[in-house]
């Protein structure tokens, strides 16, 4: 169980002060991350790649892809779904692996498929007791999702999510760069702004 205070990461780390107390926003690199789970984006295969999932297997270690030759074995992870590792050399416990989709027109279902990726996600983590999760910007890089459409997703989806359930207790959101981080910290408090401005209305 953690005390609820910030991690700390390289790079440093931002809580907006817009932002419910189990949403965060940081900068840095997710693989440093202290917290219960981490979330790969990872590709079908689940035996690695470039950018996070790199990142996330160098971290971790061989032990990491020989859990993840197993799954493979098993017929990998479809788009829109989720499956677990443990954490190995990560600093935690354990990796959730989704599988983001690739970008075409925004009219092939890549939306819900997104959405997915963070309630499978969550699902998982619930399944195990995960007090806390950390999520890199899925389908953002390679697979070409627009970030801002992108983040917009994933802070809906978490937010419904997380007003549905007591756990996790914090969600941190990585942005690797401060460009990064700063269109997550924008989107949320749109999204988050949004909201508030519809509970008033129907309080009105």
């Amino acid at each position: 169980m953690l005390d609820g205070r910030r991690s700390a990461i390289e790079g440093g780390s931002a809580l907006s002060p817009q932002t419910p107390s189990r949403i965060e926003i940081v900068q840095g690199d997710i693989t440093r991350l202290t917290v219960d789970a981490v979330v790969n984006a990872a590709n079908p295969s689940l035996l690695g790649g470039g950018g996070v999932d790199g990142a996330i297997h160098r971290a971790a270690g061989p032990g990491l892809l020989q859990q993840c030759r197993e799954l493979n074995a098993q017929g990998g992870c479809p788009p829109g779904q989720a499956r677990l590792t443990g954490g190995f050399r990560l600093p935690a416990r354990w990796v959730i692996h989704t599988v983001g989709p690739v970008y075409r027109d925004g009219r092939r279902g890549e939306a819900r498929t997104l959405a997915n990726c963070y309630r499978e996600s969550l699902a998982l983590a619930r399944s195990v007791g995960a007090d806390s999760v950390a999520f890199p910007m899925i389908s953002c890089g390679v697979y070409g999702y627009p970030v801002r459409e992108a983040t917009g997703i994933a802070v809906r989806t978490l937010r419904a999510e997380l007003e549905r359930h007591a756990v996790p207790r914090r969600v941190v959101l990585v942005g690797y760069t401060a460009g990064a981080a700063a269109v997550l910290r924008e989107v949320l408090e749109e999204v988050l702004g949004a909201g508030r401005d519809e509970d008033e209305e129907e309080a009105g």
